[in-house]
């Protein structure tokens, strides 16, 4: 998988040692609120690897699922995707839409490392050949929807194209 650096991060593959910072970050309320219809905390260590092993296999040289790191302190502060969006009914997109996302540890809140991480990730899909890449956020996810606009994203509405539920959409193209 390609690797990113900003000024302040690094975007990099993950690694088994990073297994408690996923277990961590996903067994939070404030995180998990807003990801997914119906929000699961997560408990168990085997599923924290598990999805790391899944995210490593997201991997196709346009899409794939980072690790963001601080540089400075060398920690975790979250998660940056890239990845083929599923549409409400679970039949795959015939228009191949990707879409861009973020989990941020709630130590890292407020610090624009979203924004920066989620820029240079969308410049990289942009630089592959993807004409158009979205991103969707629960209506009451204010802090996500200004990240898309801080990253030129347009927001287009509310729609139920995506995960069986209403979110609100956001679009950029290349």
């Amino acid at each position: 998988m390609l690797t990113y650096s900003t000024d302040r991060l690094a975007l990099r593959n993950w690694t088994e040692e990073d297994a408690g910072f996923v277990l961590d970050l996903y067994s939070r309320p404030e995180v998990q609120r807003f990801i997914g219809r119906t929000p699961q905390l997560m408990a168990d260590p085997a599923e924290a690897r598990e999805r790391l092993e899944a995210w490593r296999r997201r991997d196709d040289g346009v899409h794939g699922i980072w690790a963001v790191e601080v540089k400075e302190s060398r920690r975790l502060a979250g998660v940056l995707l890239l990845k083929p969006i599923p549409l409400s009914t679970g039949v795959p997109d015939p228009d191949g839409e990707t879409e861009i996302g973020w989990h941020f540890h709630p130590d890292f809140w407020g610090r624009g490392y979203a924004a920066e991480a989620a820029s240079t990730v969308l410049q990289h899909g942009f630089a592959q050949g993807l004409q158009r890449v979205v991103a969707v956020t629960h209506p009451l996810n204010l802090r996500s929807q200004r990240v898309c606009g801080r990253i030129g994203m347009r927001h287009l509405g509310v729609s139920t194209r995506y995960y069986d539920t209403a979110c609100e959409l956001f679009a950029a193209s290349a």
